[in-house]
């Protein structure tokens, strides 16, 4: 591909990614998910809410390897969230059709933390909480993200990935002595 195509494809998807954000706050921004995206938000903030779900998991006494492996692989997810985001230093959406619904710790947007944590977290509480829940869950936090204006369409995808790898190389780690 030329560089006069890697520009044209570029801009597309940087419209795309307008459009979608517009259509987002359209079709949603006057409706009960505002609120319920701000509680995501805040529930996602540095993964705490999936930490304390994996750490109240493994209080229970039961599966609690399971619980841990999962746990660690929520917040080894957001640390390589963070660490890309720094590298890549992406900035946040800054729309005045899609204003930011929620203060962020930071300018920077690629990937999207929140995405990556809850992808580690549906990955590996699915099979202890039930997969249909947490991939709503993931569902939902990915929306949100778009919704409250703090993230690119393609930081959320970009976070979904690297949560989701990050979550199976960890459970391949742990359970690599297993099926020795």
């Amino acid at each position: 591909m030329g560089s006069g195509q890697v520009g044209t494809t570029r801009a597309a998807l940087a419209r795309g990614e307008v459009a979608v954000l517009g259509a987002t706050r359209r079709a949603l921004g006057s409706t009960p998910a505002v609120p319920v995206a701000r509680a995501l938000s805040l529930f996602g903030e540095h993964a705490a809410g999936w930490l304390l779900l994996g750490a109240a998991g493994w209080l229970r006494g039961r599966q609690q390897r399971e619980w841990a492996t999962a746990t660690t692989g929520v917040l080894l997810a957001h640390g390589a969230a963070v660490v890309v985001k720094r590298a890549a230093r992406r900035s946040r959406p800054v729309l005045e059709a899609v204003p930011s619904l929620v203060r962020t710790p930071s300018t920077l947007s690629f990937p999207s933390a929140h995405a990556a944590s809850t992808a580690a977290a549906t990955a590996g509480f699915g099979p202890l909480v039930g997969r249909p829940v947490m991939t709503a869950a993931l569902g939902a936090m990915a929306v949100s993200r778009v919704l409250l204006g703090v993230h690119w369409p393609t930081d959320v995808v970009a976070g979904a990935v690297l949560g989701t790898a990050v979550s199976a190389g960890v459970r391949r780690v742990a359970t690599a002595g297993e099926n020795r």
